[in-house]
């Protein structure tokens, strides 16, 4: 199975509603609750569609492939101070560290897929 290559993740506050306008699909998915550094309430992950990137976001960044699987048994992304293991069937963020360390309490992780030439979401 082909993975995608990169995605964008957003750090969004858990308070965020989950609205068209904060750049959140309907069916945006709950918290992951794996067990890894990194995971939990604090690194839930949900689908994001549409153009708004910061949407209530208060950092972002665009990971890319590493070519490694991660702990959590995943295929591993980093970039831009973020390191994260994401499951790419449900694009559920199942570790992630920022800048070396675990979310800080309160703090949600929202992903979007990007398309290959890395300029935003794919249709």
């Amino acid at each position: 199975m082909s993975h995608p290559q990169s995605y964008e993740i957003l750090l969004v506050p858990g308070f965020v509603e989950e609205t068209p306008e904060a750049g959140e699909a309907a069916g945006a998915k709950g918290a992951a609750e794996s067990g890894e550094p990194g995971t939990g309430s604090a690194a839930g992950a949900g689908e994001t569609e549409g153009t708004a990137a910061s949407g209530g976001a208060v950092r972002s960044a665009v990971v890319s492939a590493t070519g490694e699987t991660g702990a959590s048994g995943y295929p591993r992304y980093a970039g831009e101070g973020f390191v994260a293991d994401i499951d790419p069937a449900t694009r559920t963020v199942e570790a992630l560290l920022v800048d070396g360390a675990e979310l800080t309490y309160g703090l949600t992780a929202r992903v979007r897929e990007r398309d290959d030439t890395g300029t935003g979401p794919e249709d």
